[in-house]
């Protein structure tokens, strides 16, 4: 009697299995076959079109591959690395509110305990003098980088130039934040969005004379490809700093043009020929604007920007005169 109880109970079971399976791949209504709709989240009877199941998660990752060598590449687990940590952000951090994953405020014991683990913690990731030096330097980059309003590939780009003068031992004699200015200078000028070195003096602990020396030593030392700052990369800030029109932004740009031609822009100051040409072309433009704006804006002095303005539009009368 045991043995034909146990094979009635397989068989119930069998039958429920099967029961389940069959709810989950046919139609309730009409027990046709239902096909899931991964860009809707649905699943659907394709004979009815009865909505079984809707809302449904998607668990694949948010990037698409079209060959296994870009699947290989996009593959990842965690947040991407990047350079401007100086563990390039693979360690843990320790939150520093005393609070649980619900939160609720810990007690007295558990607050003294998250306090050893933060120490501890800290003192792994800073091991040695290097790492130390690069956690202060890259926090001066990222501090200077968001104050002159610089984009992320800037603040990638500084972090490798210090990176390769600390390997290379170039940081012995010179202060850290001294090295770190001239990085976010150097990166900037090679990203196509210079800022000048009265702007970048501003945001630094060092003065202006140091920045310039040790970024004419880190360049010559690491052989850094940096071209002459261009004077239309700064048009389109000074511009908008103005708040001048597209047209009086072009007009400058097109006095640029005509100076380099004419080779007015040799040994001059790239931000005191834009600054004058923003002037030139917001007067010419009809556009409201005065010296002290356009001074106060490139941060430069009135003067430079008259010298400035006189040349540009005697170069710009030249052919005509001739």
């Amino acid at each position: 009697m045991s043995d034909v109880s146990t094979r009635v109970k397989r068989a119930d079971q069998e039958e429920e299995v099967e029961e389940e399976s069959n709810e989950q791949t046919a139609c309730p209504e009409c027990n046709g076959n239902l096909i899931s709709d991964t860009e809707h989240g649905e699943t659907v009877c394709e004979e009815c079109g009865l909505v079984v199941d809707e809302d449904q998660v998607d668990r694949g990752p948010e990037w698409r591959a079209f060959d296994s060598k870009e699947k290989n590449e996009k593959s990842r687990v965690g947040a991407p690395t990047t350079n401007t940590m100086h563990d390039k952000g693979l360690s843990t951090n320790i939150d520093w509110r005393n609070k649980d994953a619900y939160g609720n405020s810990l007690g007295s014991r558990q607050r003294e305990k998250m306090q050893r683990l933060r120490k501890w913690n800290e003192r792994f990731r800073t091991r040695d003098s290097k790492e130390r030096n690069l956690k202060q330097a890259l926090g001066e980059i990222d501090r200077m980088a968001s104050a002159l309003g610089l984009p992320n590939n800037v603040r990638e780009t500084a972090s490798v130039i210090y990176r390769r003068a600390l390997d290379e031992d170039l940081l012995p004699g010179r202060s850290i934040e001294g090295v770190s200015t001239a990085c976010v200078y150097a990166a900037a000028r090679q990203a196509g969005v210079p800022r000048s070195l009265d702007e970048i003096a501003d945001v630094s602990r060092v003065e202006k004379s140091e920045v310039a020396r040790t970024y004419r030593y880190v360049v010559r030392e690491l052989n850094l490809e940096v071209k002459p700052a261009d004077p239309e990369s700064y048009v389109p800030r000074f511009a908008s700093g103005l708040e001048l029109s597209d047209e009086a932004e072009h007009r400058a740009r097109e006095l640029l043009k005509t100076a380099k031609e004419k080779g007015v822009h040799s040994g001059k100051s790239p931000v005191g020929l834009a600054a004058a040409a923003v002037y030139a072309a917001a007067l010419l433009t009809n556009e409201k604007t005065t010296q002290a704006e356009v001074s106060e804006v490139a941060d430069i002095s009135e003067v430079t920007i008259r010298n400035r303005y006189h040349e540009l539009l005697e170069a710009e009368e030249a052919p005509a005169m001739a």
